[in-house]
């Protein structure tokens, strides 16, 4: 669910900044934007709306998965559907309540997440086989990660959805790198269910006083680590890099240049159209890649270790 999350994620965003859409004018729409996330998710363009996109595609495979591995009668079924479809509408009718998305917009989003949805049921198994059980995996994906940030398209104007698009990546790395290591040992369909005999509430309680800090440690670590780390290897090898804001010393100058020193690779990146690339997209890649591995490997291990 979680790669199927991000691939939505890519997809809709590269979408909107392929097509540069912009949301209603306001004035005279009234968007209401409560929180600064929301007034920076209003940056975006429209087209489609990603949360519309997004809502059919979770919606859509929860009710899949329930489906295909649970009981179920006809009473389930119509439920299921009535409950993902209330929740569909409900989403698109706010988002152009908030003024956020046009009509066209939400039916859009809606559209192309059918369509992504019917995609990734198709090749579901498939992923989740070569992720448990097949030949380099961690390779594949790095260079897949990589190739996705590359591959993405250059906006009219400049909008954070490139950066949830590099967070989601981040995140979708680690969950495949730590699945593929552990899978067997921590995530088999064995697995403890919450509320059984072999997982009750309060060793549930127990994993979440202790997974929760444990997450937010790698994650911080991750970033501090990769601030430090990733301008050192940049300056080494030669790439030209420069930071929106993350690493101050990198930022560039009114004069639009950065006091980074050239190194060994310099002419060979000067050939390349992009003359400096921002390091924030590697530390945020690899802070949320190190959230995601701690979520499905460290943590179940440290678990394991304590016998909760």
């Amino acid at each position: 669910m979680t790669l199927l999350m991000a691939f939505c994620d890519y997809l809709g965003n590269s979408l909107k900044d392929m097509v540069s859409a912009p949301r209603p004018c306001s004035p005279p729409v009234r968007r209401v934007t409560a929180t600064e996330d929301e007034k920076e998710n209003a940056m975006e363009y429209g087209l489609p709306s990603s949360h519309a996109l997004n809502t059919v595609c979770l919606m859509g495979y929860l009710l899949h998965y329930v489906l295909t591995y649970g009981e179920h009668g006809s009473v389930i079924v119509a439920a299921g559907l009535s409950l993902a479809f209330l929740l569909v509408m409900l989403v698109g009718i706010a988002r152009i309540y908030l003024g956020m998305h046009s009509l066209t917009d939400v039916v859009a989003g809606i559209g192309f997440g059918i369509v992504i949805l019917a995609f990734w049921l198709a090749v579901d198994d498939h992923v989740d086989a070569f992720i448990v059980s097949g030949k380099n995996v961690a390779t594949f994906w790095a260079g897949l990660s990589l190739l996705m940030c590359f591959a993405y398209p250059k906006p009219e104007f400049p909008t954070p959805s490139f950066d949830y698009h590099t967070a989601f990546n981040g995140v979708a790395f680690g969950i495949v790198y730590g699945i593929q290591q552990t899978y067997f040992h921590f995530h088999t369909p064995d697995a403890p269910l919450i509320f059984s005999a072999q997982l009750p509430l309060p060793t549930f309680a127990g994993r979440i006083l202790i997974g929760i800090p444990t997450i937010l440690i790698v994650k911080f670590c991750s970033k501090a680590l990769s601030k430090w780390l990733l301008p050192v290897m940049c300056s080494t090898l030669g790439i030209p890099i420069v930071s929106s804001c993350y690493v101050p010393a990198l930022k560039v100058d009114s004069s639009g240049k950065n006091k980074q020193a050239a190194g060994y690779l310099q002419r060979l990146f000067s050939h390349f159209p992009q003359k400096a690339y921002d390091v924030d997209t590697g530390i945020r890649f690899v802070q949320y890649a190190g959230l995601a591995w701690s979520v499905v490997d460290l943590v179940p291990a440290i678990f394991s270790h304590l016998n909760l």
